[in-house]
């Protein structure tokens, strides 16, 4: 499902034009970056959260050169369902179902 899927679907549920619907989507989604970005993690009751993770140093490897290099510590986004929605996508999608 891409965005201009959910914009359609969310205009076809609620009788709201495409335009407003994404407008909505896209500042929902610039709201998220932007706490994101500032370090506050965005916490969705019933549906999961959008947080900060820590990664830390480590050693990789260069395949080409065939040398350790240091992948310095840094920060990703990443996101976490809430228990509700693992339970639920758990019940209804069967294993090695794919689209």
């Amino acid at each position: 499902m891409t965005k201009a899927d959910i914009v359609s679907e969310i205009a076809e549920q609620t009788g709201i034009e495409k335009v407003a619907v994404q407008t909505t989507v896209e500042a929902f989604m610039n709201s998220v970056k932007k706490s994101l970005t500032s370090g506050d993690n965005v916490y969705l009751r019933g549906f999961g959260s959008f947080i900060v993770k820590e990664r830390a140093e480590k050693i990789g490897r260069n395949i080409s050169a065939k040398e350790p290099i240091v992948i310095p510590a840094h920060n990703i986004p990443a996101f976490k369902p809430s228990k509700t929605f693992v339970e639920k996508v758990k019940k209804n999608v069967k294993v090695g179902k794919k689209k």
